[in-house]
């Protein structure tokens, strides 16, 4: 049995079903809706109240410069392996069957997790919303199940994915137009609040800078680490691009440079508004508006930031079907999840069961300390990437005039990895077993299932 079996580099670009369609804009706008949502909206608050203080800008440039590295690599690798599948279908090239599979198994817990994460919060901001005008559900359909407050199920957050799920099946153009739009409004709420508060700010609110020392940097580092989650969204994008090659690059580094900037922005103008202890809030931007008298402006904000989350489900269910259809297709989940829709042509079929299965555990399963193992998934799968770029270069040589080329390697990723484990080592024991765990899993499927399907069995 040959587990570590590849498929060829120069025979990989088969002819796609899907319609290519998307140009540059489309792909970073792709990448900023799968990335500015909860990060600038929720995370920056917990995380300057708790772990970081002011210094979380600090913490910010150190997860975007792990990100970037890794985006490095996920340039390179989509400029000369431009098919759907995204990080999957790299592993597979360049490491063989059974890690392309591992690889492709973390990806869909990670886009699993993104999803029922983003799902739960869009529900609970619209449940405070539905309180508020007298139409508030009953604690059995408000969220997850909880025997001891006696919730069973989060109805909103079943119905929205499903929502999203059908607006993703009407193809890709059309989904991405209304994620387009979102995402102009998203950056035009985060355009008034940093014009309004920029001047309330007080420095002396900057002061201690870091009160929690240079661990809680590091560990603050590895909290908004999520934050940067979803610009590998766009490399599952390939197969539906004019031109893969030089238009995926463009869309991961500027959809990732676009909200570096905006982050360390927000981050900045929040905690110079408002004393960082105070910052422990579901909404600590529209919390900030309110803290100096503007409380109309905030509620512009926070009914834009209920809408605007959408954009994070859109992107997250968009990206998970085509990574299901890649792997279908290669037979290591049924072949039924790689059939192309003759309308919109677009893998409905897989995108369905992304949305259902996103919908069960967004609804039913109580995700808690799971959350966290949405990080140390895609750190993992960084490694492993940057991994792949030394062994691409040292199996296929240096790339083409025309592709994409990772500046001094191996340097950049070797620091890619050492940077990326050490924020996975930040991370609980909790979420290591978690990880372990859903690792052993994929495992065992691929070895009753995955192998004796493989298409490379033909």
């Amino acid at each position: 049995m040959n587990y570590f079996r590849k498929k060829p580099l120069e025979t990989i670009e088969k002819p796609t079903h899907l319609k290519r369609e998307l140009k540059t804009m489309d792909l970073i706008l792709l990448g900023l809706g799968a990335i500015v949502g909860t990060g600038i909206f929720v995370i920056t608050g917990t995380a300057a109240a708790l772990t970081a203080g002011p210094a979380l800008i600090v913490s910010f440039i150190i997860a975007a410069f792990s990100c970037v590295l890794s985006a490095l690599c996920y340039a390179e690798f989509a400029s000369r392996i431009p098919v759907a599948g995204g990080a999957y279908s790299y592993g597979y090239t360049v490491f063989g069957e059974i890690i392309g599979w591992l690889v492709g198994w973390l990806m869909i817990c990670e886009y699993l997790l993104a999803n029922a994460s983003v799902a739960s919060g869009w529900s609970g901001y619209m449940n405070g919303f539905l309180d508020g005008i007298g139409l508030g559900l009953p604690i059995a359909l408000r969220s997850s199940y909880n025997a001891e407050t006696g919730s069973y199920i989060d109805v909103i957050a079943v119905l929205i994915t499903f929502v999203v799920t059908y607006i993703v099946v009407q193809g890709a153009k059309k989904a991405l137009r209304l994620n387009n739009i979102m995402v102009f409004i998203k950056f035009g709420l985060i355009a008034l609040f940093i014009v309004v508060g920029v001047f309330y700010v007080k420095p002396e609110n900057w002061t201690p800078f870091a009160p929690f020392g240079v661990k809680g940097i590091a560990s603050g580092a590895a909290v908004v680490f999520f934050a940067f989650l979803g610009f590998d969204a766009v490399s599952t994008a390939a197969e539906e691009t004019k031109n893969p090659r030089r238009d995926i690059p463009r869309g991961i580094i500027g959809s990732l440079g676009v909200a570096t900037v905006l982050y360390i922005a927000v981050t900045l103008v929040l905690t110079g508004i408002v004393p960082y202890a105070q910052l422990d809030v579901k909404d600590p931007v529209a919390f900030a508006i309110r803290f100096i008298g503007q409380d109309f402006i905030a509620g512009i904000i926070s009914v834009g930031a209920i809408v605007t989350l959408l954009t994070v489900l859109i992107s997250m269910t968009y990206g998970l079907g085509r990574l299901i259809y890649a792997i279908g297709r290669d037979g290591l989940l049924p072949k039924k999840l790689s059939k192309v829709d003759t309308k919109t042509k677009g893998p409905k079929f897989a995108t369905q069961i992304a949305g259902t299965v996103s919908a069960v555990l967004a609804g039913i399963v109580p995700l808690g300390k799971l959350a966290e193992l949405t990080n140390i998934v895609t750190l993992m799968i960084f490694v492993i990437l940057a991994i792949g770029i030394i062994k691409l270069r040292k199996d296929f040589g240096e790339p083409k005039d025309g592709e994409f080329k990772v500046p001094f390697v191996p340097i950049f990723p070797i620091v890619s990895i050492v940077v990326c484990i050490y924020l996975m080592i930040q991370l609980s024991l909790s979420v290591w077993i978690s990880f372990v765990i859903w690792l052993i899993l994929g495992v065992i499927f691929y070895l009753t299932y995955g192998y004796n399907h493989s298409e490379l069995n033909k």
